[in-house]
């Protein structure tokens, strides 16, 4: 009888711990989302300025694929801040000087904003292969404590993407 008894209880506990699911997203992907929205801001913004101040044909290409690639990306988190009910950020420039991994100062932008041909391109590439350091810090950041699987399927997106364009970036400043 005890047994029966035993075996009817895990059957339950069982039944009751397959019942639940495991939180949709934890406090790792809204720190993901809501840090990555600003840093994605900011390479858009650094991509934009590529055009006017530079004529070299493949950092031309690159900026224009960083745009089209993270602009979604910045979409998507933002609706998942909502969905989350967590604050969506409105701008990255209070970021930079609280450590996060890979932003530019204010001051750092407008040396860039500033700056024409070889010597804008040599600056965008370090500091952007610095910014996509920084991407890669958080994705990881994000695979090892994150739970929600879209977000962390972008983690490992922006791990794959990022760490090529870097290669590709660091080939091109050795050219440059």
């Amino acid at each position: 009888m005890k047994l029966r008894f035993l075996v009817a209880a895990l059957a339950a506990l069982t039944l009751t711990a397959c019942g639940q699911q495991a939180p949709a997203h934890n406090q790792a992907d809204v720190d993901f989302a809501s840090g990555m929205v600003p840093h994605h801001r900011q390479a858009v913004e650094m991509a934009d300025l590529i055009p006017g101040r530079s004529d070299h044909p493949k950092l031309l290409a690159l900026g224009e694929r960083v745009r089209k690639a993270q602009q979604p990306e910045i979409d998507a988190m933002t609706g998942w801040l909502k969905r989350w009910g967590a604050p969506e950020p409105t701008d990255h420039s209070g970021h930079a000087g609280h450590g996060m991994a890979g932003m530019m100062t204010p001051q750092q932008m407008a040396e860039l904003k500033a700056g024409k041909g070889v010597g804008f391109d040599k600056a965008w590439l370090r500091m952007m292969i610095e910014h996509h350091r920084g991407a890669l810090e958080m994705s990881r950041a994000e695979l090892a404590k994150g739970s929600d699987a879209d977000a962390k399927k972008l983690a490992q997106s922006i791990l794959d993407s990022q760490q090529k364009e870097i290669d590709e970036m660091t080939a091109l400043l050795a050219e440059r």
